[in-house]
C-alpha cells in the first residue's frame, strides 16, 4: 500500500516536472517526439480517478501499469482463442482454491499477521466508509492479483456517446438497482471485471443489454477500480471508475436464470462452445470462482455475455507507413497543444503512463490515446476501437486528430475575435475603475453620488405635484442601483434631469397696469388698434379676477405686418417670458408631444422645452406659421395641437417623453398665420382669431420714419451722423419699390440705402488703414501667455475703434436719389388705365399678401350681325367660383338689358371674350359679380366706367349684392392705386366705419344693396332712347324678320 501511494505521488510530481520542462527547457521541448504524452480530459476520468485512488486499497484493487506488467502475453501469437480460454479457465480454478485455503487459515487464527496488517486494516476501513462495501483487505500474493488472460463470461454494461479505450480511465453511473447490486457483489468477491460496449443509440438510458444488436460487438475488458454512491441520482445509483485493459468481442448474450426465452447466439459461439457443458458447470458447486461469479450474475437481472479477446494483428515497427503516420500524429498534437492548454495538460498526464519509452515503439497505444482525447462521431471512435490492423488504426486516429485540429483552430480564431472586440470595452472599464479608485484616494466625490445629490437638491427647491414626486422617487431609486456602464443609465439620468429642471410651481409676476401695457404696445408698433385693444381687454379681465389664465390667440395677416414682433410686445406688456417656435413644414407629432423614452436620442416636445428654458409656468409661447403645418406617416401635428390649444384640456397635457400630465393652462399661446383657409376647423374653433391687416401708405410712412430708419442708422454706424431721409423719399420708396402689405421689403430697401451711404462717407473721409495696421501688428506680437486668454479679450484687442463722422458731412436722401441707391422703379401705378375703354372695370381682390386691384376686361370678338350667334369666352386663369360668377353675371345682364333696354339686342348676337389680366396668377373668390356685370353692360351700352372708381361685391340672379370680406385690405389697395371712389355691399357698412381715418382719407365709400344702385352710380346720365338704338343693324334685322 505504501509503495503504491508513493508511486502515485511520484507520478503527480513527475507530471508537474514535465510541464515545467516542456515550457521552459528548449532542449526538453525539442525531444518532444521521443517523450510524447497526453491524457483523456474531455470528461476527465484519468485525473479524476487519480484523486479517487488515493484512499483506495491497493491490495484488492491493484491498478497495473499495462497488461504486460500483470502478465505477459504468450510468446506464440498463433494460439487459438479457444485454447487460450481453456488455459485461463484452469488457472482461475487453481487461484480460487488457493484463495479459499488462505481464508480458512485466517478465520481459525492459525496464521500470524504481518507487521503491515494494521495499515492494511486502516485502509480497508477507509474504503468501507467511502464505498459502503466490505473489503477484506487480506494480503495476497502478487501472483494472485494478476489480470486474467481469459475471462469468458462478463457482466456487460452499455456505454453511451463514446467508447472506452484500453489504458484510459472512465467513470460511469449505473441507475439500475440490479446492475448496481451486481457490481457491488463483484467487488465484494474480488472479481471486479466487466465488459463495456458502446450503445448504438447515443441517447439511450439503460444499464441492461436486451438485444445483442443494441451495442457494437467490440468493447473493452475493464476492471472496476473504485465504487461509491452517486449524489442526487437516486438511492440505487452507483458511480464506478473503470480501467480498460484490452479489447474484447461479444460472442453470446446470456439471459438471466429466470428467463426461458434464449437469446440468439452468434456463429462463433456455436462453433466454439457446447451449451450442455456450460449448464453442467453452473450446477456444480465445486466449480471455480469464475464460474461461481458467472452463476451469481444469473441471479441478477443484468446482461451477461460470453466474450473473446481481440488481438492486434502482427506489425513491423519499422514499417515506414506506420512511422510516417506516427510522426504526423505527433506533429498534429504539437499544433493542437500550441492552441489549447487543455491538450497540454493531457500531454503531461499521458507522459506519466508511457514513462520514458519511445512513442514509436507503441503505435497502438498512441492510436488509442488519440481516439480517447478527441471529440468526434461515435462511429469514428468505434472504428478506431475495432481496427486490429495497426496501420489502419493509426490512419483513422489521424483523421480524427485532424478534425480536432480544425476545431481547435476555429475555437482559437473565435476566441481572438471576441477578445479583440471586448478588449477596448474592458480597457475602458478598467480605466474607469482605476479613475474611480484615484478619485477616492484624492477625496473626490463619486460622479454618480454628485448627480444624486444634485437631483435631490433641485427637487427640494421646486413644488412638485404629488404624482410627479412619486415618479421622481421611483426613477431616483432605480438610478441608484444602475452602473454607469449600463445601457439604461444615461436614459434615466436624462429623464431625472428633465424632471428636476422644469419650473414646478414657479410663475413670473403678472402686470395688470393697463397704461403700462398700452405704452409698451404703442412704443413697439404703430397702428394695429384691434390687436392692442384685445390685449388691453385681457389685462383688464386679469386685473378684475386677480389672475390671468392662459388664452389662445391667432394673429392672421399678410407677411411682414409684424405678427411675430407683436407677440414679443404682448409678452413685455404682460411681464411674461417669451418663447417662440415655428411649426411651418412640421410633419412629426413627436415635435409637439415628445418622443418615447425607448428611442435613442428621445427628447420632450417643444412645450416642455419651452418651460425648461423660460423657467416659469406662465410664459407666452408663440407658435409661428400654424397654417403651414405638414402631414405625413408620422402623424398629423394639427391633431396633436388640439389638446395643447384647448383651454379645457391643457391643464392635463400629456407629453410622451415625460409620461406624466403637465398643467399648461397658465401659458398664453399666440399663433400666427397668413390665412385661415388651411387651418382645420376643429383647431380654428379653439383659437380667437385677430386680423392683422396690411399697412397703408401713411402707416408705412410712420413705421419707416419712427422705427425702421433710426434702427437702420444705428446698425450701419450712422446713429450720430447728419444723414436724413425725406418723407417724399419714403413715399416714393413705398409707391415704386415696396408695394407689399407689410414692411419687410421696405426695411430691406432702407438698409440698402444706408449701407451705400455708409460706403460713400467712408470713402470720403478715409477708412483709417493706419490704425488698422497698427492694431494688427500689436495682436501678432502678443506672447503665448496672452494667447491663452479668453476669446472675447482677444476680439476686443483686434477690433478697430469706431470711426466718427464729422458734422460737416451731411447727406440728404430725397425721392430723386432713389434711382441712384435702388435702381429703376420696380413697380408702377397699379392702375392700368388713366381713362378706361368700354368694357373695362377695376375690381378689388383679397390675397394673403393683402388687397390688390383686379381689372375685368370684355370685348366683342367679331362684327355684330343678325346672323352671329352669342357666346362668352373667359380667360385669365379663373377659378371655379369666378367662372360661375361670370356665367351668373352674363345671365343677369341679358335679363337686365332686355328689361330696361328692350330694343338693344347686343347679347343676342355678340360673341364676347372676358379676361382678367396677369393670367399667370390664379384668381378665385366670390366678390367679382358686380364688376363682371358692369363690364358686360359697359360694352353693351357703349359707355365707359370712370377710371377712378373701383367696386367689389357678389351678385345674385335677381340683382342682390352680397356681403364680402377683406374690405380693409381692398380699401388699402384702392388707395394705393389712386382710386377715390369705391363701391361695396351695404352689408359691409360696419367694416367701412371701423376703418381708420387715414385709410378712408381720399376715399369715398358707396354702399350698394341692389345692382340698380350700382348702375345708377356708374351710369348716372344715361340716355335710354340712344341706348335702345345703339345697334341699328341688329334692330332693323330683327324688325324685318318679324
Amino acid at each position: 500500500m505504501i509503495t503504491r501511494l508513493s508511486r502515485a505521488c511520484l507520478r503527480r510530481s513527475g507530471a508537474n516536472r514535465w510541464k515545467r520542462e516542456l515550457f521552459h527547457n528548449p532542449s526538453f521541448s525539442s525531444n518532444f517526439s521521443t517523450s510524447f504524452v497526453v491524457s483523456h480530459s474531455n470528461i476527465g476520468p484519468f485525473r479524476y480517478s487519480q484523486t479517487l485512488l488515493r484512499g483506495r486499497d491497493s491490495k484488492n484493487d491493484k491498478i497495473p501499469k499495462n497488461d504486460n506488467e500483470a502478465k505477459k502475453l504468450p510468446s506464440s501469437e498463433n494460439v487459438s482463442p479457444k485454447s487460450k480460454e481453456l488455459q485461463s479457465h484452469k488457472q482461475t480454478l487453481k487461484k480460487n482454491t488457493e484463495r479459499k485455503k488462505d481464508e480458512e487459515v485466517t478465520e481459525s487464527g492459525k496464521t500470524t499477521a504481518k507487521s503491515s496488517s494494521n495499515n492494511v486494516k486502516d485502509e480497508n476501513e477507509q474504503v468501507t466508509e467511502s464505498t459502503g462495501l466490505e473489503n477484506s483487505g487480506k494480503k495476497k500474493d502478487s501472483s494472485k492479483n494478476a489480470i486474467p488472460e481469459v475471462y469468458p463470461q462478463l457482466l456487460a454494461l452499455p456505454i453511451v456517446r463514446r467508447p472506452l479505450f484500453p489504458g484510459f480511465y472512465k467513470a460511469i453511473v449505473t441507475k439500475d438497482p440490479s446492475v448496481s447490486e451486481a457490481i457491488k457483489e463483484l467487488v465484494k468477491k474480488r472479481q471486479p471485471y466487466i465488459g463495456a460496449f458502446l450503445h448504438k443509440d447515443e441517447n439511450a438510458d439503460t444499464d441492461v443489454i436486451t438485444d445483442i444488436n443494441q451495442v457494437y460487438p467490440v468493447g473493452v475488458f475493464a476492471q472496476i477500480t473504485s465504487i461509491f454512491p452517486t449524489k442526487n441520482a437516486g438511492e440505487t445509483a452507483l458511480t464506478a471508475v473503470l480501467y480498460p485493459h484490452r479489447r474484447i468481442r461479444i460472442t453470446e448474450l446470456i439471459p438471466p436464470k429466470d428467463h426461458v426465452v434464449p437469446i440468439a447466439e452468434s456463429k462463433e459461439l456455436k462453433q466454439a462452445d457446447n451449451p450442455k457443458e456450460i449448464t453442467t458447470a453452473r450446477k456444480n458447486k465445486d466449480e471455480s470462482d469464475a464460474e461461481s461469479t458467472a452463476s451469481m450474475l444469473q441471479d441478477f437481472n443484468v446482461s451477461v455475455v460470453n466474450v473473446e479477446n481481440v488481438y492486434n494483428l502482427p506489425f513491423n515497427r519499422q514499417n515506414p507507413v506506420i512511422k510516417a503516420l506516427t510522426g504526423e500524429i505527433m506533429s498534429t498534437f504539437k499544433e493542437i497543444a500550441a492552441l489549447s492548454h487543455i491538450f497540454r495538460e493531457q500531454i503531461a498526464n499521458f507522459s506519466i503512463s508511457t514513462g520514458t519509452s519511445n512513442v514509436f515503439d507503441e503505435p497502438a497505444r498512441l492510436a488509442d490515446f488519440t481516439a480517447a482525447v478527441c471529440s468526434t462521431a461515435l462511429q469514428d471512435l468505434q472504428g478506431v476501437l475495432e481496427a486490429q490492423n495497426i496501420e489502419e488504426r493509426l490512419e483513422k486516429a489521424l483523421i480524427i486528430l485532424k478534425q480536432e485540429l480544425t476545431n481547435a483552430q476555429l475555437q482559437s480564431k473565435i476566441s481572438r475575435d471576441v477578445e479583440q472586440k471586448l478588449s477596448q470595452r474592458q480597457k475602458e472599464f478598467i480605466l474607469m475603475e482605476q479613475m474611480k479608485g484615484i478619485k477616492r484616494e484624492l477625496g473626490h466625490d463619486d460622479p454618480k453620488e454628485s448627480l444624486l445629490n444634485e437631483f435631490k437638491k433641485r427637487a427640494e427647491e421646486t413644488e412638485m405635484p404629488e404624482h410627479v414626486k412619486k415618479v421622481f422617487n421611483d426613477e431616483l431609486s432605480k438610478f441608484q442601483h444602475l452602473e454607469p456602464m449600463a445601457a439604461e443609465y444615461n436614459v434615466t439620468r436624462n429623464y431625472l434631469d428633465w424632471i428636476t429642471q422644469l419650473p414646478w410651481g414657479k410663475k413670473s409676476p403678472e402686470n395688470f397696469d393697463i397704461q403700462y401695457a398700452r405704452d409698451i404696445l404703442d412704443r413697439d408698433h404703430y397702428g394695429l388698434k384691434d390687436v392692442k385693444d384685445r390685449i388691453l381687454e385681457l389685462v383688464a379681465v386679469g386685473k378684475l379676477r386677480g389672475t390671468m389664465q392662459g388664452r389662445i390667440i391667432c394673429l392672421v395677416g399678410p407677411p411682414g405686418v409684424g405678427k411675430t414682433s407683436v407677440g414679443k410686445s404682448i409678452a413685455s406688456a404682460l411681464n411674461r417670458e417669451f418663447f417662440r417656435f415655428s411649426v411651418g413644414g412640421l410633419t412629426d407629432v413627436a415635435e409637439i408631444k415628445g418622443h418615447r423614452r425607448t428611442y435613442i436620442g428621445a427628447m420632450p416636445g417643444k412645450v416642455v422645452q419651452a418651460l425648461k428654458k423660460v423657467q416659469t409656468e406662465n410664459p407666452l409661447i408663440l407658435i409661428d406659421e400654424i397654417d403651414k403645418v405638414g402631414k405625413s406617416h408620422q402623424g398629423d401635428p394639427h391633431s396633436a395641437l388640439l389638446e395643447l390649444l384647448d383651454s379645457e384640456q391643457n391643464s392635463a397635457f400629456l407629453d410622451h417623453y415625460m409620461d406624466m400630465t403637465l398643467d399648461v393652462s397658465s401659458v398664453l399661446f399666440v399663433c400666427t398665420a397668413n390665412t385661415i383657409d388651411t387651418i382645420p376647423p376643429p383647431l380654428l374653433d379653439r383659437m380667437e382669431v385677430i386680423d392683422v391687416s396690411g399697412y397703408v401708405e401713411i402707416e408705412k410712412l410712420h413705421i419707416a420714419r419712427d422705427y425702421l430708419i433710426p434702427q437702420t442708422k444705428k446698425n450701419c454706424g450712422l446713429k450720430d451722423a447728419n444723414v436724413t431721409m425725406s418723407d417724399n423719399a419714403i413715399r416714393g420708396l413705398i409707391q415704386f419699390y415696396c408695394h407689399e402689405s407689410g414692411v419687410r421689403n421696405l426695411k430691406k430697401s432702407i438698409e440698402k440705402i444706408f449701407r451705400k451711404t455708409s460706403y460713400q462717407i467712408v470713402q470720403k473721409i478715409g477708412d483709417g488703414n493706419e490704425n488698422t495696421v497698427k492694431e494688427t501688428q500689436e495682436v501678432s506680437a502678443k506672447t503665448e501667455q496672452d494667447e491663452a486668454k479668453s476669446t472675447d479679450q482677444a476680439a476686443d484687442r483686434s477690433s478697430v475703434a469706431p470711426l466718427t463722422v464729422p458734422n460737416e458731412i451731411k447727406v440728404d436722401i430725397d425721392e430723386k436719389d432713389l434711382i441712384d441707391y435702388l435702381g429703376p422703379p420696380i413697380h408702377t401705378s397699379p392702375r392700368l388705365y388713366d381713362r378706361t375703354p368700354n368694357g373695362v372695370v377695376m375690381g378689388l381682390a383679397w390675397t394673403p399678401m393683402g388687397g390688390v386691384p383686379l381689372y375685368v376686361e370684355t370685348i366683342v370678338k367679331n362684327i355684330l350681325s343678325a346672323a352671329s350667334a352669342p357666346s362668352l369666352e373667359r380667360t385669365g386663369q379663373l377659378g371655379d367660383v369666378m367662372k360661375e360668377s361670370s356665367e351668373l353675371s352674363y345671365s343677369f345682364c341679358k335679363s337686365f338689358l332686355s328689361k330696361n333696354f328692350p330694343n338693344n339686342k347686343f347679347f343676342e348676337h355678340a360673341r364676347l371674350h372676358m379676361h382678367c389680366p396677369e393670367g399667370s396668377i390664379s384668381k378665385d373668390g366670390p366678390s367679382a359679380g358686380i364688376t363682371m356685370a358692369t363690364s358686360l353692360l359697359s360694352l353693351a351700352l357703349s359707355m365707359p366706367v370712370p377710371a377712378t372708381t373701383a367696386m367689389t361685391g357678389e351678385l345674385t340672379l335677381t340683382g342682390k349684392v352680397l356681403r364680402i370680406g377683406g374690405l380693409r385690405e381692398k380699401a388699402v389697395a384702392a388707395k394705393l392705386s389712386g382710386i377715390n371712389e369705391i363701391l361695396f355691399p351695404k352689408g359691409n357698412i360696419a367694416d367701412w366705419e371701423q376703418l381708420p381715418d387715414y385709410v378712408k382719407e381720399g376715399l369715398t365709400g358707396v354702399p350698394v344693396e341692389w345692382y340698380d344702385d350700382v348702375f345708377k352710380k356708374i351710369f348716372p346720365n344715361i340716355n335710354i332712347e340712344e341706348c335702345n338704338n345703339l345697334w341699328p343693324t341688329l334692330t332693323t334685322s330683327a324688325s324685318s324678320q318679324k
